[in-house]
């Protein structure tokens, strides 16, 4: 006899081992129905999101933004439609969802709360285009900020990888709302200030010209905007200057453009004489102690 011929007798084998729970018969076979609906439904909706990532991909009429957001509305509408039809496959009567859909709200209103509410955030961050990836973003204040470039725009959080290849995840309700400096928003062009001390004898003319050449010879500085030197002010025994550079690759670090600006300019003030300031301290003495007499016996 064939397979065929026995699978209607497996099948009610199957289905006797089990037990009545009101209307309801729960048994073995439908165990094994519902396990095989539920994998159908993850495979069927994980090869349809994929399909969806590949055609927004081809879309070039679309940029990066739009097409994450695309894949992120479209991916969950996949999702939930795969869920009803394996909802339907097994016999499951959707009016029934009315009673999961108030225990479900209740649910997110108490221990869901916060998932949901970065979901939405992020999808409102991909909506208004606030924070795309690729931006360079500054999380938080002072020496506790967070800076690093936008990596990617997730379901619960944001993806952030500093200079150091540290990957920091912030939730994206975080974002929505604490204040966040976006480097990279309307314009990529960035300035930087660099803080220089001289010594107080400098002549501020040649000063002020060996600094801006040092910055137009850096290479990651860009030409227009120009860069720029401000007396900053006067210190103790120094003369205070800021430089003011702009660059468009902000993602490629500050500290480091900080560096190159100060390492020639140092070989200029080196090559043409001018000191950096140094400390100076003078101790007046008012009046000598008397120092007691040796005896003469010693």
């Amino acid at each position: 006899m064939t397979l065929q011929a026995h699978l209607p007798a497996l099948l009610q084998q199957l289905d006797e081992i089990g037990f009545d729970y009101g209307e309801t018969r729960i048994s073995l076979y439908r165990a094994i129905m519902v396990l095989l609906v539920i994998v159908l439904v993850f495979i069927a909706g994980h090869v349809a999101s994929r399909l969806v990532t590949r055609m927004l991909r081809r879309a070039t009429r679309l940029d990066p933004t739009e097409r994450l957001l695309g894949q992120k509305l479209i991916g969950s509408l996949v999702w939930l439609l795969c869920v009803l039809i394996g909802a339907d496959m097994l016999g499951i009567d959707l009016t029934a969802f009315a009673v999961f859909s108030g225990a479900f709200g209740l649910a997110i209103g108490f221990g869901l709360q916060k998932t949901f509410g970065n979901l939405l955030a992020g999808i409102i961050l991909l909506m208004d285009r606030s924070i795309k990836p690729g931006d360079v973003i500054a999380v938080g204040s002072g020496a506790h900020a967070t800076v690093g470039q936008v990596n990617r725009i997730g379901v619960r959080a944001v993806s952030v990888i500093t200079r150091d290849k540290i990957e920091y995840l912030i939730p994206n309700e975080t974002l929505m709302t604490s204040q966040v400096e976006n480097w990279s928003y309307s314009s990529r062009e960035v300035r930087i200030k660099v803080p220089v001390s001289l010594a107080d004898t400098t002549d501020i003319d040649q000063a002020e010209q060996l600094i801006l050449q040092a910055a137009r010879e850096t290479p990651r500085v860009l030409a227009s905007p120009a860069p720029d030197v401000w007396l900053h002010g006067f210190g103790a025994n120094s003369i205070e200057f800021e430089i003011q550079v702009w660059i468009i690759d902000p993602e490629n670090g500050i500290g480091n453009l900080r560096s190159d600006v100060l390492k020639r300019l140092f070989r200029l003030l080196r090559d043409n004489g001018i000191a950096l300031p140094g400390s100076q301290h003078e101790v007046r003495v008012k009046e000598w102690p008397d120092l007691p007499q040796r005896s003469k016996e010693s």
